[in-house]
């Protein structure tokens, strides 16, 4: 396929996936419960850092997640007492435990109450091309009051060579908007053009079957090369291909 006829087929794929039957099966799916920006952010990001492996699983502990936050993920982070931690302890998906639950809500808290909420740190950690540096600077306000140091390996580093897949799958989430209803756009602050595609195996794969992508590794200069070449399909909203790339990879098996 040349420029144009790959740009028409990944239009097409993405609009086949970009709909709401895509929600219900997808870690998505959990911050759509909520309507409030706080518990649509808390929720998202909590979903999303469990979000690998099988994916009904993930569906199904992140919806856990919220029923121990009561259902009220931002008022649990707020105004929780150290005793409210305890009933999280039980909580596992995969290596991401219940030591691990309980410091992610101390930590989103420091990030509510002492830098602004999480939009305000990574918006004030863009660069004008991408959103990664950002991510690196969110970990260290993340990271800043006492943690155990098992749970900083639930928030990957893009300048320490990480894909960072689960976070920017997180960030198109906030940042994306449009009218197909399924990412949120509830970040004004950031622009969708300067997101970076969630790269995984799947995506990966298929990135390169396209011609979209020569790296090997999934690795932060695959997620460079590849948004340089969705950049050229579409400026201002490359990561929408995430949809098509996801669904070539996942459900058609291209």
């Amino acid at each position: 396929m040349d420029t144009i006829e790959l740009k028409e087929f990944l239009d097409f794929k993405t609009c086949q996936y970009n709909n709401l039957a895509f929600i219900e099966h997808d870690p998505i799916a959990i911050p759509h419960r909520y309507t409030q920006k706080e518990d649509i952010e808390i929720a998202g990001f909590l979903a999303a850092t469990i979000a690998w492996g099988n994916r009904k699983i993930i569906v199904k502990n992140g919806h856990r997640m919220m029923d121990l936050l009561g259902n009220s993920p931002y008022d649990f982070v707020i105004n929780h007492q150290t005793s409210h931690l305890e009933k999280l302890e039980a909580f596992v998906h995969r290596t991401f435990n219940g030591a691990d639950f309980a410091y992610f809500i101390k930590g989103l808290q420091h990030i509510y109450q002492s830098e602004g909420g999480i939009e305000k740190v990574f918006a004030d950690n863009v660069s004008s091309a991408s959103l990664q540096p950002a991510i690196h600077h969110f970990k260290k306000h993340f990271f800043a009051i006492t943690h155990p140091l098992r749970a900083t390996k639930h928030v990957s580093d893009p300048l320490e060579g990480s894909a960072a897949k689960r976070i920017n799958m997180y960030l198109r989430w906030m940042v994306r908007k449009d009218k197909m209803g399924v990412d949120f756009g509830l970040w004004h602050s950031i622009s969708p053009s300067q997101l970076s595609c969630p790269l995984d195996v799947h995506s990966g794969n298929i990135a390169r079957k396209l011609g979209l992508l020569a790296r090997v590794q999934n690795d932060a200069k695959a997620v460079a090369e590849l948004d340089a070449s969705l950049r050229l399909l579409d400026s201002n909203d490359p990561v929408k291909y995430d949809f098509a790339l996801f669904g070539l990879g996942i459900f058609e098996k291209f």
